[in-house]
């Protein structure tokens, strides 16, 4: 177990994007978040208490925690001193960056010399089975998105905390970094060998009651040149019942790939539908879930109207106003 709270480390995130991993753990277990540690030119701000490692150390937190997810995952050679400083000061660290804190020498002597623990979220710690394809009981969720990082996560989060308040049965299924450290528990899915990705999301999402959802933490696209591939997994894997698109609509383009446009909803539906077929021909698209943070009120509003219009589907904002539609739209299946 990973000690809490935590002292969310921003390092040189270059803005907030990049600190979604902090910003998950921000919105979704705030009572773990004492504070924020940023080093000179961080472009990222949770809107918490900045605080260095003894104030945070004061203040209770316990493990210092790598809030950002960079391209690539690596641990820089400056944040390489403050991390020292924290295993010093007496924290724990915890990371979910692909470059693993167990295989940098320095911070292990240290951790060794100081009685820490080094926590690497990214790391398998089961033999998951290939995929079977066989169907099993129980429901599924999956959400899907145009791009990375446009709210999958916080969809099913904002689903299954509204499932829970009715009294229906439902899991989250944490399938990254930020999802893991939210809840304690899942599959680090892009860190698994791939022939082996599909049978661990059949492993995350076992028979169950036949009410019983599983609401399934999307990852990446299935139209992202980078990461396209863990999707696929997600989706054979999952073998979905429901399919809830998620769209951010002021990106000009693909996270981190200036030369390729996002897909349209109508390009995500019909892709993911027809892929989903393939091991669940019932599945359905049942609602769309709309990443307004940088839109205001209105202009929120106008857009969502549009879009369900357009669509035919329930569209929302299920973190800035409410998830029930799209909860209403796995009750009505």
């Amino acid at each position: 177990m990973i000690p809490t709270p935590y002292l969310l480390f921003l390092g040189d995130a270059p803005d907030q994007l990049a600190a979604k991993v902090a910003i998950g753990i921000r919105d979704w277990r705030p009572e773990n978040a004492v504070g924020q540690f940023r080093m000179e030119g961080c472009g990222a701000d949770l809107g918490i208490v900045d605080l260095d490692l003894d104030e945070a150390w004061a203040n209770g937190a316990r493990t210092l925690v790598i809030g950002v997810a960079n391209r690539g995952g690596v641990i820089s050679a400056a944040w390489k001193e403050v991390l020292i400083a924290a295993l010093r000061r007496g924290f724990d660290i915890a990371s979910g960056l692909h470059n693993l804190l167990r295989d940098e020498a320095d911070l292990v002597a240290v951790a060794a010399e100081e009685g820490r623990t080094l926590h690497d979220v990214r790391i398998p710690s089961v033999q998951y089975p290939i995929a079977n394809g066989v169907k099993r009981s129980g429901k599924r969720c999956l959400a899907v998105g145009t791009d990375c990082s446009v709210g999958k996560m916080y969809t099913a989060l904002a689903m299954d905390a509204v499932m829970r308040e009715r009294g229906m049965k439902s899991t989250f299924r944490a399938t990254g970094q930020t999802g893991i450290l939210v809840t304690g528990g899942g599959v680090p899915l892009d860190a698994v060998i791939a022939d082996f990705m599909a049978g661990a999301v059949e492993w995350l999402t076992p028979d169950n009651d036949a009410d019983h959802w599983d609401l399934i933490e999307g990852q990446g696209s299935l139209f992202h040149a980078s990461y396209s591939g863990v999707t696929m997994a997600l989706v054979h894997g999952g073998q979905a019942d429901a399919l809830i698109l998620c769209h951010e609509p002021t990106r000009t383009h693909m996270r981190g790939l200036p030369g390729y446009d996002l897909p349209t909803l109508e390009d995500l539906r019909d892709t993911a539908l027809h892929l989903a077929r393939r091991v669940n021909p019932d599945v359905q698209v049942v609602g769309i879930s709309i990443n307004t943070q940088h839109l205001d009120d209105q202009a929120a509003a106008d857009y969502m109207a549009e879009v369900e219009s357009r669509m035919g589907l329930p569209t929302v904002d299920p973190f800035r106003n409410d998830a029930g539609r799209l909860v209403d739209a796995l009750a009505a299946l």
